[in-house]
């Protein structure tokens, strides 16, 4: 059998986390690497070895933070010995090392941490409060690799004292802890909760400090969250009762 699709066999790389393309992360565990990891819940594609998946559970301040503010990270957890592929709706990934920092992001976009990391929910200090642009997010922290989604290629800003940076708050999905945030919406109107006059733009995230911002290239929710939300997806087969039984195309 000949054909181009051989040319994607799974990349060789001693890295625990590396990438098999752009939209698949691959993970190994064990053999001299830890032999556990947490991964965002339904995102293995395909795995080789002796690898057992069971779920994460939540402390009870997790659960109540999640029940407050929405804001949480549904995980599973993978230990054994083996390599697994991970992937969400052909999300674009990216492996960041914290050594020791501070990263807030947006929960929906983890795809995996090492299980070193700690993280916690904090609520987005303003002087406006806005429902809907980040009010919660997460921090996590530690000495680990973390894996992110984006929609599409992002943007990395570098945020310097009397340089600040401004984004759409429906974009940024991450960014450095240390950085100080306000919310910005810059409008005439008197009516600053409605949508700038034509122009179709919201609220602005203004980052201070040092630091950098993720920005991508979306101010859509992702795929899993409109399919989650009823979209048009969910009547078609494919929703919470997928498979056959939630098939509804012939109706």
């Amino acid at each position: 059998m000949q054909s181009s699709l051989f040319g994607h066999a799974p990349v060789q790389t001693p890295e625990r986390f590396s990438l098999q393309n752009a939209h698949m992360l691959k993970v190994q565990l064990g053999n001299g690497l830890p032999d556990h990891c947490l991964a965002r819940v339904g995102s293995m594609v395909a795995y080789q070895g002796a690898i057992d998946f069971d779920g994460n559970m939540r402390s009870g301040a997790e659960q109540q933070a999640a029940a407050a503010t929405g804001e949480q990270l549904n995980l599973m957890r993978a230990h054994g010995t083996g390599t697994m592929w991970l992937a969400n709706m052909a999300q674009s990934i990216h492996v960041l090392d914290l050594d020791f920092e501070g990263l807030t992001v947006d929960g929906q976009y983890v795809l995996a941490l090492d299980s070193t990391l700690s993280w916690n929910v904090v609520a987005i200090e303003s002087a406006q409060s806005v429902a809907g642009a980040g009010s919660y997010n997460l921090d996590i922290s530690g000495n680990g690799k973390i894996a992110l989604m984006t929609s599409g290629k992002p943007l990395i800003m570098r945020v310097t004292h009397g340089a600040e940076v401004f984004a759409d708050a429906d974009a940024v999905i991450a960014w450095s802890t240390r950085l100080s945030i306000s919310m910005q919406a810059q409008t005439n109107s008197a009516r600053i909760y409605r949508r700038r006059r034509g122009t179709g733009e919201g609220w602005n995230m203004a980052f201070m400090g040092e630091g950098y911002v993720v920005v991508q290239p979306s101010e859509m929710l992702p795929p899993a969250e409109f399919i989650s939300a009823g979209g048009y997806l969910a009547n078609r087969g494919l929703g919470q009762d997928g498979g056959v039984r939630g098939n509804t195309w012939g109706q």
